[in-house]
């Protein structure tokens, strides 16, 4: 008997993952994973509710469950590689970097050495030959965020529910009669949990006062309280007071200034081209690609000369720190950093 370790994280998607995976006849071992688990002012970590929904599964499905820690490894490689990013003034995003470093990694390398012949997780996602594919349910598919596991990690990896709609999933839940069946999803950055970004980062960065500038005209047109706070072709949250929308096209991070404009053309917001860094790819690239810019974007049709991105359409500008995803057809192949 083929022993699974499970991440699960207290959600009914590893919950039901779980469930599968036992009825399939595997031997079943539930991990709850605690990466970080800081309170902060007006933000309370829902870890011990998440692991308290865990455990409760475990013991419904009647499998085995541990709890490995990697608090310290969490916050050197997802937190800081976070706030790291944003003091240079740019988005990361770090569920992708948690995939990469803890779940797909730290887990697995964990897993494996205690007797682990495969690791499974509840992410919509498939694998087939150490391929990444896209998910059954098209509104629920992460390989956006899967895009830098290796292909060594996914030869190992089970997606029980990647074939699946999400509603197919649900069901089952309450056909196995688990307590976390309606439990509503969590939304944003995990370890960010109810709080805003500004909130959070301003708890471990000090930021400062800065000016809003026009950029056509030159002009100052009000303040900012950060410029880590702004991203490329932001329309809310500049306050500035003005009638017509306002765009951030640009900031300067060693001047600490947030520029916009008013015009929807003006020639920052827009891009043909995509510059790439720390390019992840689990095979080659073809000359003609689909690429994703953000999860659930829809698919568009770029060449990748190796480290520019060519567009068939101008596109808004993404931020920098962001991920661009490539595919071909339905293989996830891997992606890049905007530089």
């Amino acid at each position: 008997m083929k022993t699974v370790y499970v991440g699960m994280s207290g959600g009914v998607d590893s919950s039901v993952s779980a469930a599968l995976l036992k009825d399939q006849g595997y031997h079943v071992v539930g991990v709850y994973m605690k990466n970080w688990s800081k309170n902060l002012p007006g933000m309370k970590c829902p870890w011990a509710e998440d692991l308290a929904d865990a455990k409760r599964v475990a013991v419904k499905l009647g499998i085995d469950f541990k709890v490995f820690d990697f608090e310290n490894e969490y916050k050197q490689k997802v937190v800081d590689y976070m706030l790291d990013e944003y003091k240079k003034g740019n988005t990361p995003n770090p569920d992708i970097m948690c995939n990469q470093e803890i779940k797909f990694k730290l887990f697995a390398e964990t897993a494996f050495e205690d007797g682990a012949d495969f690791i499974a997780t509840g992410h919509y996602a498939n694998v087939e030959n150490g391929q990444l594919k896209k998910a059954k349910d098209e509104n629920k598919d992460q390989t956006y965020f899967l895009y830098r596991v290796t292909t060594e990690a996914l030869k190992k990896t089970i997606f029980p529910v990647g074939n699946m709609l999400k509603p197919e999933v649900k069901k089952l839940a309450e056909k196995y009669g688990l307590a976390n069946a309606h439990k509503p999803e969590s939304m944003g950055v995990c370890f960010v949990g109810e709080a805003n970004m500004k909130d959070f980062l301003s708890e471990f960065i000090d930021v400062k006062p800065g000016k809003i500038i026009e950029v056509e005209t030159g002009k100052e047109l009000g303040y900012h309280d950060g410029a880590i706070f702004y991203t490329i072709g932001q329309r809310h949250g500049l306050n500035i007071g003005s009638g017509l929308p306002y765009y951030v096209a640009g900031k300067d991070m060693d001047k600490n200034i947030v520029y916009v404009s008013k015009n929807l053309n003006e020639k920052n917001l827009w891009t043909k081209e995509i510059e790439l860094k720390d390019v992840f790819l689990r095979e080659k690239a073809p000359a003609k690609i689909d690429i994703r810019v953000r999860h659930r974007a829809p698919l568009i049709s770029a060449a990748f000369d190796g480290t520019t991105l060519h567009l068939e359409t101008e596109i808004k500008r993404i931020a920098s720190g962001q991920s661009v995803v490539f595919y071909d057809g339905d293989v996830c192949l891997g992606g890049g950093i905007i530089a």
